[in-house]
């Protein structure tokens, strides 16, 4: 396992002309490190004392750092530490899922600040909109004037083709068809001014994990997230890698087979939507399920059985990933309680034990930390992270 506090970052430029590249920079040290006096910035960055103080005095009044407390102790002057000003800079994350939508407002500092959430049988295109629009307007109306200014972008995590399977989840052809022809990115432009970034919704799961969550433990894992259908992940060298047509990590795409031996895809093996559907059958109101926080408690007599069958997919497909790549860990979450994920987790350790793994390492298991609100929280952040911080795949790791 690599640690964060073993990482370290590119070396900055002394050259004129690319201030813009040192500020992402040090930003993006004290956003993956936290707060950070200017000396230490200056020898892990190989930028000059002198060029890090320039750049932090003017991060420092743009209002995207805060000082921290002196830190006393040592001969000479206080060191006095950076921190990222949560109320720097603010971002809209909406997630739209086949069973319920989120709205959140976050912080500089990837802190959310207001939340909202809808539930639906299927998502309507104009009802998400209007969802947007009235949400955007209430959060914003909560901010002071000068806040309102500094919000800089809408991130979207959605389902690529979200219209299809639609039959498995019970939506009907109507419900189908209304997605057809609609470009949902240009028709939110038609009311807001904001940058707008679409990301697959478990690529933007695995984002928020990466940044937020233990990912930042790990170099090279492959990350799985269970919604009402599963999905995944590929994070290498610290970066999440999104392939050149941004579908890496379709985790949920891999092939395997149902009861009667037939082809199958890991999603159709492993997702909530199965437990949703024996809750039903078994006369159940299902509708906890959709709802963040909700106890899950009463529907153990499903809830074992759908363990243990998505835990078996699971483990297969872990390993399977691990013979195309050498993954140091594989992580698993999901929109679930964090008592259902760390028991799947376990039982997707156990299992993947007892699978012959000739010419492979075994990877470690751990669950996700992030949560049921990955989705949402990776779709805010990407506006952030694409105006203040580097990418992480140019930091580089040491091993």
């Amino acid at each position: 396992m690599t640690q964060e506090n073993s990482r370290s970052f590119s070396s900055g430029v002394n050259q004129s002309g690319v201030r813009d590249y040192n500020e992402r920079l040090l930003l993006s040290m004290i956003q993956r490190l936290g707060p950070m006096p200017g000396s230490d910035m200056a020898r892990q960055s190989n930028l000059s004392a002198q060029t890090v103080s320039v750049i932090l005095r003017s991060l420092e009044a743009d209002g995207l750092l805060i000082k921290g407390a002196p830190q006393r102790g040592r001969v000479g002057k206080p060191r006095i530490p950076m921190a990222l000003n949560p109320a720097g800079s603010f971002s809209f994350g909406l997630k739209i899922g086949r069973r319920s939508a989120d709205l959140a407002l976050m912080d500089l500092m990837g802190a959310v600040r207001a939340q909202t959430q809808v539930q639906y049988h299927f998502p309507d295109p104009d009802a998400l909109l209007a969802f947007l629009q009235g949400g955007i307007a209430a959060m914003s109306a909560d901010l002071a004037p000068e806040q309102r200014a500094l919000i800089c972008g809408i991130g979207i995590a959605a389902p690529f083709e979200l219209w299809k399977r639609h039959e498995i989840i019970g939506a009907d052809d109507r419900s189908y068809d209304s997605w057809h022809g609609r470009d949902i990115v240009k028709e939110m432009a038609a009311f807001t001014e904001l940058p707008i970034s679409l990301v697959n919704d478990a690529t933007s799961a695995c984002y928020a994990e990466n940044t937020f969550g233990q990912g930042r433990k790990f170099r090279d894992y492959a990350y799985f997230f269970i919604g009402a259908f599963a999905g995944g992940g590929v994070v290498m060298n610290g970066a999440v890698f999104e392939g050149h047509r941004e579908n890496a990590g379709a985790l949920g795409s891999l092939i395997t087979r149902d009861a009667k031996g037939r082809p199958a895809q890991l999603m159709d093996r492993a997702s909530i939507f199965w437990l949703e559907a024996a809750i039903r059958e078994a006369g159940g109101d299902p509708s906890l399920l959709w709802t963040q926080g909700a106890d899950w408690a009463d529907f153990e007599h499903q809830l074992g059985p759908w363990i243990e069958m998505a835990a078996q997919e699971l483990a297969m497909a872990a390993l399977s990933c691990c013979a195309v790549i050498d993954f140091e860990a594989v992580l698993i979450d999901g929109a679930f309680p964090a008592a259902v994920r760390a028991r799947l987790v376990r039982r997707v350790a156990a299992l993947a034990q007892d699978i012959e793994t000739i010419g492979l390492y075994r990877p470690e298991f751990a669950e996700g930390e992030v949560g049921a609100n990955a989705r949402v929280l990776g779709a805010a952040y990407r506006p952030i992270a694409s105006q203040y911080f580097l990418g992480s795949g140019m930091l580089n790791s040491s091993v």
